[in-house]
């Protein structure tokens, strides 16, 4: 499944000048999230009393917040926090959603009714105000903000695998695979599963981009990430009462999420182009 997968992606890299873009912007976060993990100038959470806003320096690279700490080190960290709460929120939204879709998909019947009417009730509340729900019940702090972002995006991910596998198991190879006295798991996640691959692709990129800008809003809003841990969010929402003294405070963290946003959702429409 994972060789298919990178074939996909190395298919669409030779395709698509679309996905190729947005592969090189991603590419380059992830080389800046991977410096941060590496090595930082500064604790992430020091502060510099005696440089508060200040601008760009030897000392201070990319100048420090009103705290005095090291914007640099808070954008190596935060990128990287960003990224993770995205990376898990797909995890769970994927897996989870993949596995409800289908198991509906392919068996059909009352099981498909019962567990997609209820999945239509979820989808019809956008996952931001479905994760505000779940973070409000269970607490703020990024592992939280994983598991209600994830269950949020599980809808979308199970109504794209059921459509997927509603196609899929009519085909010869599926029939010929029942014939052979195949399990219908294996049948599931050996024979179809790996043929919804670019649709599947697709889905986990718009999943990647949707995470992002979800965590940036609750961590904006106060109920993401925490002080006085670092997120492009979190930042964003500190910075705002310090626009016009220091401007680059919220535009770098700005500049570095809508390179994200935009390398994920260049690779998800380059795939679909080529669907």
């Amino acid at each position: 499944m994972i060789g298919r997968f990178m074939q996909r992606i190395l298919k669409n890299l030779e395709k698509s000048g679309m996905f190729r873009a947005g592969f090189f912007i991603t590419l380059f976060v992830f080389l800046f999230v991977l410096a941060g993990a590496m090595y930082t100038p500064w604790s992430p959470t020091t502060m510099d009393e005696g440089a508060r806003l200040a601008g760009f320096s030897a000392r201070h690279l990319l100048g420090t917040d009103h705290l005095g700490r090291d914007i640099l080190s808070r954008l190596l960290t935060g990128a990287g926090t960003t990224l993770f709460i995205a990376t898990g929120t797909v995890l769970i939204g994927a897996l989870c959603g993949s596995t409800i879709g289908a198991a509906c998909g392919y068996f059909g019947g009352v099981l498909d009714e019962i567990v997609m009417r209820i999945i239509d009730a979820l989808f019809a509340f956008p996952s931001i105000l479905l994760a505000l729900v779940f973070v409000s019940l269970f607490g703020s702090g990024r592992y939280h903000v994983i598991a209600a972002l994830g269950i949020a995006f599980v809808p979308s991910f199970a109504r794209t695998v059921r459509g997927e596998f509603l196609t899929e198991k009519n085909r010869d190879y599926v029939t010929k695979a029942r014939l052979q006295g195949i399990s219908d798991l294996r049948i599931m996640f050996l024979h179809i599963l790996p043929n919804t691959g670019d649709v599947m692709l697709s889905s986990v990129l718009i999943g990647f981009n949707n995470a992002v800008l979800a965590e940036a809003g609750l961590s904006f809003l106060g109920i993401g990430v925490q002080p006085p841990d670092a997120s492009l969010g979190r930042m964003l929402s500190e910075s705002q009462q310090y626009l016009f003294r220091a401007p680059m405070t919220a535009l770098l963290p700005g500049i570095l999420l809508v390179l994200m946003i935009l390398g994920f959702s260049l690779m998800g429409e380059g795939v679909r182009s080529h669907e």
